[in-house]
């Protein structure tokens, strides 16, 4: 992991919706550091430069934040986007020290191309971890490549930095390689389910059945025609 980016955080004085609002207009975030203790400090950040900065550091993103002339490192827990712009509306920090641990979960990235006719299932997504809040892995990389039908990947099998600690189960299945199912099989699961759960299906109507339904109107209409002659 790289040296935390330093931002120059302003304290943050306003609050409420009318003042959260005046600070994204001006293209800033405003955010909250906890921890250790102390209280929450609430501070408003430069947008651009902690977008990126967030972009880059992943998931568990480490700043160092400068508030009025100290230096804090955050660790990045929760960030709130606004669902329709895309843009960050809120960044919430756990204060941590160099050299402390901290628990994170970190993202399973999977690479590689699984052997012909198979399935790659990614049974987790992320495994939870101890590591140096100063060292803390971007990501795990799970390579699939060449693997054949019947491979599991278990959390036990993740090439961990040094000073990073599993707290997962170890058994923990990460990505697990299957047979690739045909449309026939999964047609036949699914109807085996459907049974299995009481669902029935009418029958459709027979080609004859339904001409028969077909010419019956025909010949309702001409025995009228007969009877108003």
């Amino acid at each position: 992991m790289s040296a935390p980016e330093k931002i120059a955080a302003e304290p943050r004085t306003e609050f409420g919706k009318g003042a959260a609002r005046r600070i994204r207009r001006e293209d800033k975030i405003p955010a909250v550091i906890y921890g250790h203790g102390n209280d929450p400090v609430h501070v408003i950040l430069p947008g651009h430069q902690t977008m990126m900065a967030l972009k880059h550091g992943g998931a568990n993103a480490l700043l160092a934040l400068e508030v009025e002339g100290s230096e804090q490192l955050a660790l990045t827990k929760d960030v709130q986007i606004d669902p329709i712009r895309r843009v960050i509306e809120h960044v919430d920090f756990v204060a941590v020290r160099r050299g402390e641990k901290v628990t994170v979960d970190v993202p399973i990235h999977v690479v590689g191309d699984a052997a012909a006719e198979t399935l790659v299932v990614n049974e987790n997504t992320v495994v939870s971890v101890e590591a140096e809040a100063t060292h803390i892995p971007e990501f795990f990389e799970v390579s699939v490549e060449g693997a054949a039908a019947g491979t599991q990947i278990l959390a036990k099998d993740l090439d961990l930095p040094s000073g990073t600690t599993l707290l997962a189960d170890e058994e923990l299945l990460i990505v697990n390689v299957t047979e690739q199912i045909s449309a026939e099989a999964l047609e036949a699961e699914l109807e085996e389910a459907e049974a299995d759960a009481g669902i029935e299906h009418d029958a459709p109507e027979s080609q004859t059945e339904a001409a028969e339904g077909a010419e019956a109107p025909a010949e309702d209409a001409a025995a009228e025609g007969t009877d108003s002659e």
